[in-house]
């Protein structure tokens, strides 16, 4: 199979809540819909409405808002920037910079997504 799609633990400001969470290369940045919003945090207004291109030709939707959310996969905490993007077919979206930035790798042939505990080590000094 060519996606993967797992249940993730989100947790924000506001409480948590399981996600299913499509691992998607093709989108550069990950997006959550803003139907969970409000159960997990508070969004941000961002400085500027974002246009973002989609699969359509000539469709752009735009993006106001923005929020920080933890998140787990495979009992491994991660944290990135989430765009709220209205009308996502998707509860959640783990895009390709957030893959980059944590070396998460996916497993097409058993549908499985690994990380690497020790990239996530957060180390105090």
């Amino acid at each position: 199979m060519s996606v993967i799609k797992l249940p993730l633990l989100y947790v924000g400001s506001k409480g948590e809540h399981r996600l299913y969470s499509l691992f998607d290369k093709g989108a550069n940045l990950s997006c959550i819909n803003p139907e969970f919003v409000e159960k997990l945090g508070n969004a941000e207004g961002l400085g500027r409405t974002r246009r973002i291109a989609t699969a359509s030709e000539g469709h752009y939707i735009e993006i106001n808002q923005v929020m920080r959310l933890d998140f787990y996969i495979n009992d491994v905490l991660l944290s990135d920037e989430f765009l709220v993007v209205p009308g996502l077919s998707e509860e959640a979206i783990i895009g390709a910079a957030t893959m980059q930035k944590w070396r998460i790798k996916l497993d097409f042939e058993h549908d499985t997504v690994h990380v690497d505990p020790k990239v996530a080590k957060m180390q105090l000094i």
